[in-house]
C-alpha cells in the first residue's frame, strides 16, 4: 500500500515554528544532506528561518520522507523566485513519490506567491538527483561561482 503522503509548512509566512514537533523530526533527515549542521538543529534552523527561509515536509502519518527549506528572492534578471535552499529524501525511501509530491508542492507555492522562477543550486557529484530534476523539467541555467571567506 502506497504511503498516505501530506505536506506539513514547518514555518508560517513569517518564519515562525508553527510545528516544532515536526521540525525536531526533520533533523534526521535533513543531515542526509546536511551533515554539517551544528548540534543545536534547532536554534541553527530557527535563524535561519528568522533570515526569510520556510521549511515545508513531506510526510506520511509521523515520519518524514523529504523535506524542503526555501525563501523569496527578488533579483533583477528573474524578477521574483522562489529558491530551494534544501530538498532532500530520505534516503530509506527514495523514489516512492515524495520527492515529486515536494516539488510539485514548491511549485504551487511559487506561483500563488506570484514567482516568475522556481530555482535550486545542487552540488555537481548529486547525479541522481539531478536526474530527477532533469525528469521534473528543470535545466542548467548557469554556473555557480564561490570564494570561501573563512
Amino acid at each position: 500500500m502506497a504511503p498516505e503522503m501530506r505536506v506539513v509548512a514547518v514555518t508560517d509566512d513569517a518564519g515562525r515554528v508553527t510545528e516544532p514537533g515536526w521540525l525536531v523530526l526533520a533533523e534526521a533527515v535533513h543531515r542526509q544532506l546536511r551533515p554539517q549542521l551544528p548540534e543545536a538543529y534547532v536554534s541553527r534552523l530557527s535563524g535561519v528561518f528568522a533570515n526569510g527561509a520556510r521549511m515545508a515536509l513531506v510526510v506520511d502519518d509521523r515520519v518524514v520522507l523529504s523535506l524542503a527549506v526555501w525563501r523569496l528572492i527578488e533579483n533583477t534578471y528573474e524578477g521574483r523566485r522562489l529558491y530551494v535552499d534544501d530538498l532532500v529524501s530520505d534516503e530509506a525511501r527514495r523514489s516512492q513519490g515524495a520527492g515529486k509530491k515536494m516539488l510539485d508542492w514548491l511549485e504551487e507555492k511559487a506561483i500563488a506567491l506570484g514567482c516568475e522562477v522556481l530555482a535550486l543550486d545542487s552540488g555537481v557529484q548529486r547525479q541522481r538527483a539531478h536526474r530527477f530534476y532533469f525528469r521534473e523539467g528543470m535545466h542548467v541555467s548557469s554556473f555557480c561561482f564561490r570564494k570561501i571567506l573563512k
